[in-house]
């Protein structure tokens, strides 16, 4: 019922898109070429080679346009195609082939094509046909006579630079490009594509429709068998099924037939694999495998091992090739380049596996510099990803400090290297290279930041996703700590630096608490009467138990003015205080507290007798918990009976004080009732080692319902490639929901059945539940789904360089529950 609203991590404000430009060291910024639509965010791409892409225009899906490709629009090169990740349907991660349209005159005899379309038989030029699976496929070798077509045309204008006037689907403020030189003229081989149709991979093969994530397309298959050739595949990760294991990832590879549809699961029940890699041959899959270790909780630096298997058999012959290895690419095939951390830096390694596992690596990128995501394009050459110089948080970064590509020959003398994107948009963040056409290309992704001008505020956008959860909306929105008020009526958030705090009403989309610097504000929450108009939040620095933190009402919300920044606290001393939350009459408070914490500044919980005044004026605190742990992200039952947080009182009393990486974990949540402390239950935890998280609980609003955002699902994707992951610690977390029973507290023990609700490479977390739907008339802030809003303050450099701020993730140093 209602819907669940939550914030994403790590999920860029600006869109990323797929571009590409030159292998040369003489690259200009001209040079750059836009290979989509600019519709929605864009990433993670390959190129689709021409006879996959003859395959895939034959299918039925595919089969309604008045204007088909011939054969010669693929062999000539003036139709390509790619796939990638596309955030376009429902805002979920998947995937998505775009046919590209160049004006291209190479074809020195087209009319000798004019009735080959791309319907002639399969084995006339190597569509596919024959599928060599030993396990439970038929064997196919025959022709194929469908005579349907596979091209809806799909126009728009270019700039001189190749990029698209896409501002109603980029979320930013960019400057229109007035400038028409040479619009009207029609260049012999324009680089840029002159059309471009993007498709859904489900849309097209009818595949899981479900909620998901996925990821890693590439193509396998089409190699001889016989006198015929193997059918083509769709390689990809998905989460389409859940693992049995709790924390783990769900991340698995399938393969898709691009002839006939099927779609099997590559990976062996019970073991997650990320990143797969498809060999030249089309014959070989390497993955980056949890297979013998699981994921134990790590944060960067993934513990995967690289494995590789048959794509025709995925069963037989599965075998490991490298430890400690993640990412892995094909330069032949029995060579593979892939990442691993090591010696302080990340590095991208080459390893011959032709004799089977080595340990033999020879490091291609030098120390001293942190290279990722390597794209192989030959036996000695790879496109990386770099970053040649470290830096801190929120510092003004010079060019080396941004992610750029570049290429590796291991021929080469010294560590040289090509430098693809450092000297066309120096301060900007590049990503996850592809290679295009056999290396004289070098595809990427990066944030569409091109026109947006010092001096101007980014939009922001909320949006919906599908959800599992049937009556249950859900909306990724755009500010940290979201909350609604009971009535349904008013939603307010935080900013993503920590420093103001925002109102969507019927009045609209506006600031009505500023504090004039960052990480100075959080955790807002509205009291659960709604007559009082208040808001409740933390004043004072975040994640850092060792100053203080004060709770602060901030009254009249609905009618303040923009210059009233008057609060009321309501604690008081050194202690660190936080996470409030006001019983269903809005007359009392819940929230955690270092006070009688100690040294360690352990956290329990306290009531705060008078909402109104705190702990001024005579008012009272009474202690709720009680203990050596943490307790923390509290919040009070619908019903006033039960309150929900989160805790670490039963972590191993052996286990390290910190986890992996500094992140303390062991967080399950708990129910306690209000009026007994000595009646409370473990209602779900991460690991069955009690180890992980599970934070942020909140009530649905019958009471019969927890969300919680929590790492049941460990990790999606290898942390690295993510946007600016280096200056974060949690790229985990999703939300989940799990049923309660109402009558009996102790009926909700340790519950092993739940809900996963979002699926996706970032981290969502603060979740709020409502009983309101955008769709109902009572939800004022329902407009923000539809209408942009600008929450921040221009964070581009005048030179044009993207910010940390920019990108979007949580503008703090550090992230610690």
């Amino acid at each position: 019922m209602g819907s669940i609203n939550f914030f994403a991590t790590y999920r860029p404000p600006l869109a990323l898109d797929i571009f590409s430009l030159p292998a040369d060291p003489n690259v200009t910024r001209e040079d750059e070429i836009h290979l989509t639509d600019g519709i929605s965010y864009n990433y993670n791409c390959q190129v689709i080679p021409p006879q996959a892409l003859r395959t895939i225009l034959r299918h039925s899906q595919l089969a309604s346009s008045s204007q088909p490709p011939k054969r010669s629009d693929i062999d000539s090169g003036r139709l390509t195609g790619l796939v990638f990740i596309s955030e376009r349907d429902s805002n979920l991660e998947t995937l998505h082939f775009a046919l590209l349209r160049f004006n291209r005159d190479n074809d020195d005899d087209d009319d000798a094509y004019d009735d080959d379309y791309v319907d002639d038989p399969y084995v006339d030029y190597g569509g596919g046909g024959c599928d060599d699976d030993d396990d439970d496929d038929d064997d196919h070798c025959e022709d194929d006579d469908d005579d349907d077509h596979y091209y809806d045309d799909y126009s728009y204008d270019d700039d001189d630079n190749c990029y698209y006037d896409d501002d109603d689907d980029d979320h930013s403020n960019y400057d229109n490009d007035d400038d028409d030189d040479d619009d009207d003229e029609e260049e012999e081989d324009d680089p840029c594509p002159t059309e471009v149709q993007v498709y859904s991979f489900v849309d097209v093969y009818g595949t899981f429709s479900g909620v998901r994530m996925e990821d890693s397309g590439c193509i396998a298959g089409g190699y001889t068998v016989g006198n015929g050739t193997a059918d083509l595949y769709l390689v990809y990760a998905s989460t389409m099924e859940p693992i049995e294991d709790r924390r783990q990832p769900w991340t698995a590879v399938y393969r898709t037939n691009l002839r006939t549809g099927e779609t099997k699961r590559l990976t062996p029940q019970g073991v997650s694999d990320l990143s797969p890699s498809v060999s030249p041959s089309g014959k070989k899959v390497a993955v980056a495998s949890f297979e013998r270790n699981g994921w134990q909780g790590e944060i960067e630096h993934l513990h995967t091992d690289i494995y590789v298997m048959h794509i025709r058999n995925s069963r037989v012959g599965r075998r490991r090739v490298l430890r400690n290895a993640g990412w892995p690419t094909w330069g032949s095939e029995n060579i593979i380049f892939f990442h691993r951390k090591k010696e302080g830096f990340w590095g991208v390694f080459r390893a011959d596996i032709s004799n089977g596992e080595t340990r033999v690596t020879h490091r291609v990128t030098p120390v001293g510099i942190d290279a990722m995501t390597p794209a192989a394009i030959n036996d000695t050459e790879v496109a990386v990803a770099t970053i040649r110089r470290k830096s801190k948080f929120n510092e003004d970064r010079v060019a080396a400090q941004y992610r750029h590509i570049e290429i590796f020959d291991i021929t080469a003398p010294r560590h040289e290297s090509i430098e693809i994107t450092r000297y066309t948009r120096p301060k900007t963040d590049h990503y996850n290279p592809f290679v295009i056409d056999d290396g004289n290309r070098i595809g990427y992704h990066r944030c569409k930041s091109a026109r947006l001008k010092s001096g101007k505020d980014m939009h922001r956008y909320f949006q919906n996703l599908k959800s599992p959860k049937r009556h249950v909306e859900l909306n990724r929105v755009s500010g940290v700590f979201p909350t609604i008020s009971s009535d349904g009526s008013k939603l307010a958030f935080v900013d993503n630096e920590f420093k103001s705090v925002w109102l969507a009403d019927s009045k609209g989309v506006r600031m009505v608490f500023d504090t004039k610097g960052p990480d100075n504000i959080f955790s807002a929450v509205w009291n659960q009467n709604p007559e009082k108009d208040t808001l409740y939040v933390c004043m004072g620095p975040s994640f850092n138990a060792d100053k203080p933190l004060e709770i602060h009402a901030i009254p009249n919300v609905s009618s303040r003015s923009s210059d009233n920044n008057r609060t009321v606290p309501l604690t008081r001393g050194s202690f660190n205080n936080a996470f409030p939350s006001s019983d269903p009459q809005g007359r009392r408070l819940v929230f955690r507290s270092t006070r009688n914490g100690g040294d360690k500044r352990y956290k329990n919980l306290y009531i705060m007798e008078n909402a109104k005044i705190g702990e001024f004026s005579g008012g009272k605190i009474r202690r709720l918990t009680r203990g050596a742990w943490t307790d923390t992200h509290c919040q009070w039952s619908p019903r006033g009976d039960w309150i929900v947080f989160s805790s670490t009182r039963d972590k191993p009393r052996d286990a390290p004080e910190k986890s992996i990486e500094g992140d303390p974990g062991y967080f399950a949540v708990y129910l306690v009732k209000a009026n007994d402390p000595d009646v409370w239950v473990r209602v779900i935890k991460s690991g069955y080692d009690i180890a992980g998280h599970v934070n942020h609980p909140c009530f649905s609003p019958d009471g019969r319902s927890i969300a919680v955002s929590a790492d049941l699902a460990a990790v999606s994707v290898d942390p690295i490639s993510l946007p600016l992951f280096l200056h974060s610690v949690r790229p985990y977390g999703d939300i989940f929901t799990v049923d309660i029973n109402t009558r009996d507290i102790y009926e909700n023990e340790d519950i092993e059945n739940y809900t996963r609700i979002t699926h996706s490479r970032y981290e969502n977390s603060t979740p709020t539940w409502t009983m309101y739907s955008t769709s109902n008339r009572d939800a004022d802030w329902s407009s923000c789904l539809r209408d942009s809003y600008v929450p921040t303050c221009p964070y581009t450099y005048p030179e044009g360089g993207e910010s940390e701020r920019k990108i979007g993730h949580l503008c703090i140093p550090r992230r610690c529950c």
